[in-house]
């Protein structure tokens, strides 16, 4: 399957949809999730063509590596999250819960998150 240009975070680095910005670099772009799922909730993006973490993590450059990995740091400072904690979470695929097609870093924090997972099946 190739990328499609059309999903959401393609759009918001194209400038096409706003964002609320935190941290970017040449590499990556850091913005909060417009629905959050715990008080602070980011997301952190590579500016490459990339749909998931295994595709970015086969193919991605050095520069892009490290430039993910700022941003992640970055965003865990600015956003006060490396005190008490946080959940960083990648979806991949059906399975993994991916919603869209762009590889993407969740940060979740500012209350406890509980369990990862709640059930067994």
């Amino acid at each position: 399957m190739s990328y499609d240009e059309g999903n959401i975070f393609a759009r918001i680095l194209r400038g096409e949809i706003p964002c609320k910005k935190i941290f970017e670099n040449k590499e990556a772009l850091a913005f909060h999730d417009a629905y959050p799922q715990a008080p602070v909730h980011a997301l952190v993006i590579p500016k490459g063509a990339y749909q998931n973490v295994y595709e970015f993590y086969q193919n991605a450059t050095p520069e892009e590596l490290k430039g993910l990995s700022e941003a992640i740091v970055n965003v865990i400072d600015l956003l006060g999250l490396k005190e008490y904690g946080y959940r960083m979470i990648t979806n991949h695929g059906l399975y993994g819960g991916q919603e869209v097609p762009h590889f993407h870093v969740h940060l979740v924090g500012g209350k406890p998150l509980g369990r990862m997972v709640a059930t067994r099946n």
